[in-house]
């Protein structure tokens, strides 16, 4: 899923209020009944004429909202039903759920708790219906999960449990897949093509495979069938709903509600065409080849012969993540060496790229055989504009120094605020969160052998760990940056997130290192225009 930023603040999704405050007459000082009258038919006629201006402006937008309507049930066609029927299924399923858990409750002697009398509309409640719904709402709660300033934290906090963990669809399908994508016959491409998956998930399932003639070990990232068709339906449902929304309360426009589905939408959609995850791969790759770092990192190499819309075939790459100490510890003589390339390439990659890896979870980090850096799964990228990383810079160095005051200030100058911010209680509140970075607990669980399935639940749990405290983290830097009213576009959120993630593997990897203070890790400004001459 290729991210370019949600250019919006804080959008109180689920505390949305739908009417208009009544005005109160109870602070009136009436002398008289004909002062009274008076100012009671002044406020009626205020209220009429803002209530007829507001429904002269509802009748002009109506047949816009109309055609759109109509519109959008067209693009989604007979598959509309299809979703309708199995939304409902899955709203039965999880509604029963909470009807026998609130059977429980009342049985006992303790009062129903308040998640439970929130219903569906529960932040618990709501991430098992999406994960029912299937493949767009277990999307949408990630982007959920992953967009602090765009959702209440509660619903962020819960929605980091939303795995995106699937069945696998039949080989017989996959090949099948493959016959009508290639257009040609499957042996071929491929010498052979591994009928057991490496990985399955809610709309793409990973086999690994050979190359015919080259004979090169290759995956082969397969799209899963009608995936499209349920996310062109699930999304203009939600796109329908955000407008009817905004068309019967006008505030709700304030908060840019169907721009932010509009690009969730877009988003979601990239991440079914690898065409557009293959350009990313592609760019990164020029980078390493333009910056002279191919002998350091490295990302899969695309067959483009044998890849399309719904198959992105790829180098294998074979390696260990960042997080397995003993396995790095047998490639490599110093780890703390393999960390500051990772850095350098990924800092690098900020400045003198088209975008950037937004995802460096130990999952798509790892250590190689050859002892370079892979990068793996470029489906979640982000794009920075100058002057959120010229504000980043800032931020970074006073990270660094520990200089709370130029970090406030900097984060200042980075968020959309219409109020005067007090820099020195926000400062002061942000050492105390920067504080927290060290007692991150740093045991980490590490598999103690490769390529066993032990070794890959281990490797799971770890991200899961990882992702959970990280996020912590995160929600609190925003949350303490959101109570002095800043809301920052969401590219912000996407590099932090990051540097929490590297901030681990230094914990474990090279305790003593300052990846923001260390010479040996460049952050320079001037790698864009390098890159740009050279290329």
């Amino acid at each position: 899923m290729a991210v370019s930023g949600l250019r919006s603040g804080g959008l109180p999704l689920f505390h949305l209020r739908f009417t208009q405050p009544p005005p109160s007459f109870a602070k009136l000082n009436v002398h008289s009944k004909s002062k009274g009258f008076t100012l009671f038919a002044r406020s009626a006629q205020a209220q009429d004429l803002f209530t007829s201006r507001r429904f002269q402006d509802s009748i002009e937008k109506l047949p816009k909202l109309v055609e759109d309507i109509v519109q959008t049930s067209v693009d989604t066609g007979p598959r509309g039903v299809l979703r309708l029927a199995q939304g409902v299924q899955a709203f039965i399923g999880v509604g029963q759920e909470w009807l026998n858990d609130v059977s429980k409750s009342t049985n006992s002697s303790t009062r129903l708790p308040t998640e439970m009398q929130l219903g569906l509309l529960s932040p618990f409640y709501l991430r098992r219906l999406f994960e029912r719904m299937g493949a767009t709402y277990i999307k949408l709660g990630q982007f959920i999960a992953s967009a602090p300033t765009l959702f209440p934290p509660e619903y962020v906090q819960e929605f980091q449990n939303c795995f995106d963990r699937a069945p696998p669809i039949p080989f017989e399908e996959i090949q099948s897949i493959l016959r009508k994508e290639l257009g040609k016959p499957i042996e071929s491409v491929y010498e052979y093509v591994d009928p057991t998956p490496i990985a399955s998930a809610s709309i793409a399932q990973v086999h690994g495979a050979r190359l015919k003639g080259s004979q090169e070990d290759v995956v082969i990232k397969v799209l899963k069938p009608g995936i499209e068709d349920i996310l062109v339906a699930d999304l203009n449902f939600v796109y329908v709903v955000a407008r009817m929304l905004e068309f019967l309360n006008p505030e709700i426009s304030r908060a840019s509600l169907v721009g932010i589905v509009k690009d969730i939408r877009e988003s979601m959609l990239e991440e079914v065409d690898f065409y557009k995850e293959a350009a990313n791969i592609e760019a990164f790759r020029r980078y390493l080849e333009t910056m002279g770092l191919t002998g350091q990192a490295t990302a899969p190499k695309v067959y483009q012969y044998c890849s399309t819309r719904q198959v992105l075939t790829m180098e294998r790459l074979y390696g260990v993540p960042l997080t397995d100490l003993d396995s790095i510890s047998s490639l490599v003589s110093n780890p703390e060496t393999s960390l500051i390339t990772a850095l350098n390439v990924w800092f690098g990659s900020l400045l003198a790229c088209e975008s950037f890896h937004a995802d460096v979870h130990a999952g798509n980090l790892w250590l190689l055989r050859d002892g370079r850096i892979g990068f793996l799964d470029f489906g979640i990228v982000g794009r920075i504009s100058p002057k959120t990383w010229a504000s980043m810079e800032v931020f970074l160095g006073s990270i660094a120094i520990e200089d709370y005051e130029s970090m406030a200030s900097a984060l200042i100058q980075m968020g959309a605020t219409n109020k005067d911010v007090n820099a020195k209680a926000f400062a002061r509140d942000l050492e105390k969160v920067f504080s927290s970075i060290k007692e991150l607990d740093t045991e980490i669980v590490v598999a103690s052998r490769s390529g066993t399935s032990t070794n890959a639940t281990a490797v799971s749990a770890n991200i899961v760990v990882d992702e959970r405290q990280m996020n912590a983290l995160f929600l609190d830097v925003l949350r303490v940056s959101e109570s002095y009213g800043l809301k920052f576009p969401r590219e912000f959120a996407l590099l932090l997130k990051q540097l929490l993630y590297f901030d681990r593997y230094t914990r474990l990897l090279a305790p003593n290192l300052n990846m923001l203070q260390d010479q040996r890790i460049s952050i320079a400004s001037n790698r864009r225009s390098r890159y740009r001459e050279n290329f």
